[in-house]
């Protein structure tokens, strides 16, 4: 059998890069050897890529594992330039396949304004919202009840987000998010059922994975320790609400795959209070980590992390095909 040689894009520069190298080693470890070769480019900070040991500009990186014929790009990149549509369109200058979602997907789907916007207009519920850019510090308020929840407008594993009580903490958690983003993003607090569903494009329908229901053990929402850190939240799939509740949760996962124009993999999460389904984001790249979701979601649904990680690449192969 022919082996497909596979880079795995990991690193950045963005404040989750942390993460992205965890997800990119874990791919590396996962990939079925039988079928593919693995290529390893790390992006460093300084925006050298490297890959064989050499640390080269991305024009050069991407001539020299087109050159070892590389057959398909696995981007494992999280946040800022992985996420938003950036890389995505660098691969796609260059004519080289890649995993997840093109770019207007990627970017729709980063950008929490324009992506609640999409959802509302499609009549999924997300909570009530206003956005401010850094121009705009001075006049922000918020005119909704307490808790409220501030966050960047863009950038993913909850860096930059905070859940004020009052108005006398807004300032600060304004300056947070401020740090992350060009745009802050406060939104109504929804008490509620965290949960998150994955889909994966499995020929021509996508197929949503048992929804996952997060309760963090000792934080009161589920943020980056809670995320990342093995026991600081309970994960449970499926959860435990009533069928009707979960084939809801799945419905609508499946509708913002479908509406943001997703391919490959996708995590859409949501908050369940008195039976409605709150849009909150949908993650285009979800992390492959040993703690990560959309794994322990696929597990749940009978697919091992190699069958996977087999499905999102052959899935990338035949979008290049088409």
């Amino acid at each position: 059998m022919r082996k497909a040689r596979i880079a795995v894009l990991f690193g950045g520069t963005s404040s989750e890069r942390a993460v992205s190298l965890d997800t990119g080693k874990n791919i590396l470890k996962n990939l079925d050897r039988k079928k593919y070769i693995p290529e390893p480019v790390v992006i460093g900070k300084n925006r050298r890529w490297k890959i064989q040991g050499k640390e080269l500009a991305p024009p050069d990186a991407l001539k020299l594992a087109k050159k070892r014929g590389v057959e398909a790009v696995f981007v494992a990149l999280h946040g800022k330039y992985g996420e938003d549509g950036t890389i995505q369109g660098l691969l796609e200058f260059f004519g080289i396949p890649y995993t997840g979602s093109g770019v207007l997907a990627s970017a729709l789907a980063m950008d929490k304004v324009r992506s609640s916007e999409l959802f509302a207009f499609h009549r999924l519920l997300v909570p009530k919202f206003s956005a401010f850019s850094k121009e705009d510090r001075r006049k922000i308020f918020w005119a909704g009840r307490f808790p409220v929840v501030v966050k960047p407008a863009d950038g993913g594993s909850s860096v930059g987000v905070s859940i004020v009580k009052r108005k006398s903490e807004l300032p600060r958690a304004i300056k947070k998010a401020f740090a992350a983003s060009e745009i802050v993003m406060l939104q109504e607090y929804i008490r509620g059922n965290e949960v998150t569903c994955g889909v994966l494009d499995v020929g021509r329908k996508p197929l949503a994975f048992p929804p996952t229901q997060i309760i963090p053990q000792k934080r009161g929402f589920f943020d980056y320790h809670a995320k990342y850190v093995p026991g600081a939240s309970r994960e449970v799939t499926p959860p435990e609400l009533p069928r009707e509740i979960i084939r809801k949760i799945q419905n609508a996962a499946l509708l913002a795959h479908r509406v943001l124009g997703c391919s490959g993999l996708s995590r859409t999460d949501m908050i369940v209070k008195n039976k409605k389904i709150y849009m909150l984001e949908t993650n285009t790249i979800p992390g492959m980590t040993e703690t990560s979701l959309c794994p322990q979601a696929a597990k749940a649904a009978g697919i091992g992390l190699p069958e996977l990680l087999d499905k999102i690449i052959q899935g990338a192969l035949r979008r290049n095909t088409r």
